[in-house]
Parts: C-alpha cells; sequence; structure tokens
C-alpha cells in the first residue's frame, strides 16, 4: 500500500549540463502530472516523452515534476526580436487607434506606451533555443535521472503508505469489534421483546385471562422480521474482510477502498433504521464515526 504524498529528488547529467528533477506528490482522484522544463527544453515532443515515463511509474496522484538546470556557468540566453512581426504589430496598432479617435498625446508618452504594448505580443520577443539536440536525444539522459527521482518518490510513499495500513487496521479493528456487539445484541433481541410484551400483557389482565401463545408468537415473528438486520451483518462482515485483504496488497487500491467505504456506510445506515434499542444505536453511531475517520484516510492511498 502507498500513500499519495511523497517527494523525491535526483542529480545527473544530461547532454553536458547538470540537472536536477524534484517531484512531488500529492492526493488525487486520478493521475495528474504537471511537468516544468528548463529554457531551452520546452520542445512538447519532450514533454510528452516525459509523461510517459512518470505514468509508467506512478498510478494515481496529483504529482509536480520540476526539472531544473544547476550548471552554475550557464551563459545568459540570446534574446531574439522579429522586426518583420515588431513592424506589423505597431501598424496595426498605430490604425487602430487613429479608427478610434484617440485624443492628442506627447509623442514621447505615445511612443513609449505602443512599444511597450507591441514588445508584448506573442512572437515580437522570444528566448533563441541554445541547445540544438533533438527530443529523443534530452529523453535518453533525462530519463534516467527523473526515474532515480520517481523511486525515491516511490520510496517516500511506501514509507507513508505503512504508517497508513497500521491506522487503518486498528480502525478496522475497532469497527469489526462494534458489528460483533451488535451482531450479539440483535441476535437477543426476539426473545426479549416476547419477554416484555408477555409481562405487559399479564398487567393488563392481571393474570385472569390466559395470554394467547399463538398471537403472541405471531407479534414475535413480526417484531424479528422488522429489526432483522443479518443481511446487513453479514455483509458488512465480507466488506471488513476484503478490507483487510486489500490493505496487504501492494498493488494500487485506493479506489477500491473509496468503493468498500461507500458500502460499509450503507449498511451502516441500514442498522441505524434498525436499530431498536439504544444500545444498539449507539454503538452504531460510535461505528458510524470509525468509518468517517476511515473514510478520510482512505483518500490519501494510491
Amino acid at each position: 500500500m502507498n500513500s499519495m504524498t511523497g517527494f523525491g529528488a535526483a542529480k545527473g547529467e544530461c547532454l553536458g549540463r547538470h540537472f536536477t528533477v524534484e517531484v512531488r506528490s500529492f492526493n488525487h482522484r486520478f493521475l495528474e502530472v504537471k511537468l516544468r522544463l528548463p529554457p531551452g527544453c520546452t520542445d512538447p515532443l519532450l514533454d510528452q516523452l516525459l509523461r510517459e515515463v512518470v505514468r509508467k511509474k506512478v498510478q494515481r496522484g496529483s504529482l509536480v515534476v520540476t526539472i531544473s538546470e544547476t550548471t552554475a556557468s550557464v551563459a545568459a540566453p540570446a534574446v531574439r526580436l522579429d522586426r518583420d512581426l515588431l513592424l506589423a504589430y505597431a501598424q496595426a496598432v498605430r490604425e487602430a487607434t487613429m479608427a478610434l479617435h484617440a485624443g492628442p498625446e506627447l509623442a514621447v508618452e505615445r511612443d513609449a506606451r505602443l512599444l511597450q504594448l507591441v514588445l508584448a505580443q506573442p512572437g515580437v520577443m522570444s528566448t533563441a533555443d541554445t541547445l540544438t539536440h533533438s527530443a529523443e536525444e534530452y529523453l535518453n539522459q533525462l530519463s534516467p535521472i527523473l526515474e532515480a527521482a520517481l523511486d525515491k518518490l516511490d520510496k517516500s510513499r511506501t514509507r507513508e503508505g505503512d504508517s497508513l495500513r497500521t491506522d487503518l487496521l486498528g480502525r478496522i479493528q475497532i469497527i469489526t469489534r462494534l458489528r460483533d456487539e451488535v451482531a450479539k445484541m440483535t441476535a437477543l433481541a426476539p426473545e426479549q421483546q416476547k419477554r416484555r410484551l408477555s409481562e405487559r400483557l399479564q398487567r393488563l389482565v392481571d393474570g385472569q385471562v390466559p395470554v394467547d401463545q399463538q398471537r403472541l408468537a405471531q407479534e414475535v415473528a413480526l417484531f424479528a422480521d422488522r429489526v432483522d438486520v443479518s443481511e446487513e451483518l453479514t455483509r458488512l462482515r465480507a466488506h471488513l474482510d476484503e478490507f483487510v485483504r486489500l490493505c496487504e496488497s501492494q498493488a494500487p487500491v485506493g479506489r477500491q477502498l473509496d468503493f468498500l467505504m461507500q458500502e460499509m456506510n450503507r449498511e451502516a445506515n441500514t442498522l441505524t433504521s434498525k436499530a431498536q434499542s439504544a444500545e444498539v444505536a449507539a454503538r452504531v453511531v460510535a461505528m458510524k464515526a470509525e468509518l468517517e475517520r476511515l473514510r478520510e484516510q482512505v483518500q490519501n492511498v494510491e
């Protein structure tokens, strides 16, 4: 069992440059990968290939993968100015200004605002890619560093998963004990109801009229059918056993555990509606409180 939260980092050399890879993982319903690449490595194909490396290692969680260059003497990136695009944007802005009949402005202020606006347009100024290698070449040398970081992330998630398993199994023991207590109490309920009805009838007739035992048996049978929770208790026991089995699995089981939580809550709600005594109701309420704590912990499991 793995947790969905963890951290892993690794360093290495790629095509003569030094890189650091950090991976942070958080809870998420599915697998979400946010990849942050350094300048010069923003090839969409490289982005896609690196994401595939992550997906092979991780099944579930929100991952932030940050790849940064750590070379001390990195040359300043060359800035490229697209003069043709610059002039085209400037002409378009001038035409738009004339079309809107803008008021007179000082030439210096007008030119400064125009320059600021035009330079902000996409493609006018860009950082030249100083690396000329292909995405495949980057991948071949970056992926071992990324995989090393993912291995450390996995160890981190496994350590936290071990703590989660201990907590989950402890809560399952509490719920199992409460379930068994409810089973014992509800098994005795029909006989207790029969005794109560018999005593009440005896007081009403003051012992002068014999109690119709057949009618009394019918009332007890109807009561027993109305409060019977044997099916709910059997299903709850099966869910608890399956929960324990999944906790011992090494595969991602978070979604299966989440489904079991829904089923166990459904059985607990039915037990609540059928509870005929304060003692049973108190144990079912305690069971539901423990199930809620269990559900919150399950949200952390991969």
